[in-house]
């Protein structure tokens, strides 16, 4: 049994590889780009809307809420960047459905991937809110002391997003094979379905943690820019 789609290669010359984390993320990647576009193309401001509009607008609004109430008071400036966090993950785990589907995010490469993201994320948007100057001293705030501790704070939340994600992903596939090879005949549907909600809610968490973060820093590089 193969822990991780890294493990099935499919062409490789010197350092360079294709396996089946990179093959399942493009086409991952590309399934979202063809529905985005099938879904927005004739898009209505009216009340006759189709029904790919409704659930489309039922999702933005719904991530932009919970953007709002984590703290960033104005969700349009984030929602690219976190809504397609959510979107990325909770598809790539929904594609579970597929016979021989193997989700990208239970390769600890593409989880490392979209931690470095957030982790770039976050003073971006810090900076883009207080300016570099205002940012960069919310890492002495309460006091000097504190700034080796906040970098520390900085780089070992990236990991632990990372290897969340990766560890429960890969684990849950793990249990779900482990429990077909037992008894095939009466798990296949239950551990689908399992595996569906599964993924569902390690999206939320892993953008909700970014969002997190990201407040964290807008908030702090603003209050130490007010207080001089």
């Amino acid at each position: 049994m193969k822990l991780s789609p890294d493990e099935t290669v499919f062409w490789q010359h010197g350092f360079i590889r294709i396996n089946l984390t990179l093959v399942t993320t493009w086409a991952v990647l590309i399934l979202m780009v063809v529905g985005a576009r099938l879904i927005t193309r004739k898009l209505k401001t009216d009340i006759h809307i189709s029904r790919w509009q409704c659930i489309l607008e039922i999702v933005v609004l719904g991530i932009a809420t919970q953007i709002k109430e984590i703290g960033l008071d104005k969700p349009e400036k984030f929602i690219g960047f976190i809504g397609t966090l959510f979107l990325f993950i909770a598809v790539s785990n929904l594609c579970i459905i597929f016979p021989g589907y193997i989700p990208p995010t239970s390769s600890l490469s593409t989880t490392v991937a979209l931690a470095i993201c957030v982790f770039v994320a976050v003073p971006f948007f810090g900076i883009l809110e207080s300016g570099i100057m205002g940012y960069l001293k919310s890492y002495l705030q309460p006091t000097v002391i504190m700034l080796p501790f906040n970098i520390i704070s900085e780089i070992s939340r990236t990991i632990a997003l990372a290897v969340r994600l990766f560890g429960n992903i890969m684990s849950g596939g793990m249990i779900v094979a482990i429990l077909l090879s037992i008894m095939p005949f009466v798990f296949p549907v239950l551990m689908t379905i399992l595996g569906l909600i599964t993924g569902i809610i390690q999206a939320y968490i892993f953008s909700i943690l970014a969002t997190v973060y990201i407040a964290a820093a807008t908030h702090e590089s603003k209050s130490s820019t007010e207080t001089e």
